[in-house]
């Protein structure tokens, strides 16, 4: 008859699972694959090579090269997901174009160097560098309780 023991006895970790990642790690954002997920390498990584991660962010070919911030899922180091960019004020790109959406609650401001471009299924609301505004759309209403007023150095109807 076997032995009793009712000590259970360490099992041991098989030589291909890596030791698990616990708390945020910095990684390196290499690129994105065909899917557009990206790809990091970082320290405790088990591949030689860059490894899928989930991501809670968007990324452009801008963002290749930059420092990200990862946690793993269960700590496990080949699960790893993107919680954020790291930001490095004095890395500021001195040939970037400037973008922003200033968005406070009761105005949103959009900014682009040479046009910007609204677009839902056949309708569109195009705004130009030179100042023209293009409406387009299978239907066009304007509507007004007040005054509606057009005006221009020239109106043409039809």
């Amino acid at each position: 008859m076997p032995k009793q023991n009712n000590e259970l006895e360490p099992v041991s970790k098989p030589r291909n699972q890596a030791a698990k990642l616990d708390g945020v790690v910095i990684g390196i954002l290499t690129g994105l694959n065909q899917q557009c997920e990206p790809l990091v390498v970082y320290p405790g990584n088990p591949n030689r090579e860059s490894t899928v991660a989930k991501s809670t962010i968007q990324f452009s070919e801008e963002d290749f090269g930059c420092e990200v911030a990862l946690l793993f899922e269960n700590g496990d180091p080949l699960k790893p997901m993107v919680i954020g960019r790291i930001q490095h004020p004095e890395r500021k790109n001195s040939d970037a174009k400037e973008q922003f959406a200033e968005i406070d609650g009761e105005r949103l401001v959009l900014s682009a160097e040479r046009e910007i471009v609204l677009k839902c299924g056949k309708s569109s609301i195009t705004l130009t560098r030179s100042g023209k505004i293009i409406l387009r759309g299978n239907y066009l209403l304007s509507r007004s309780s007040g005054v509606n007023r057009i005006k221009g150095g020239s109106v043409q109807i039809n």
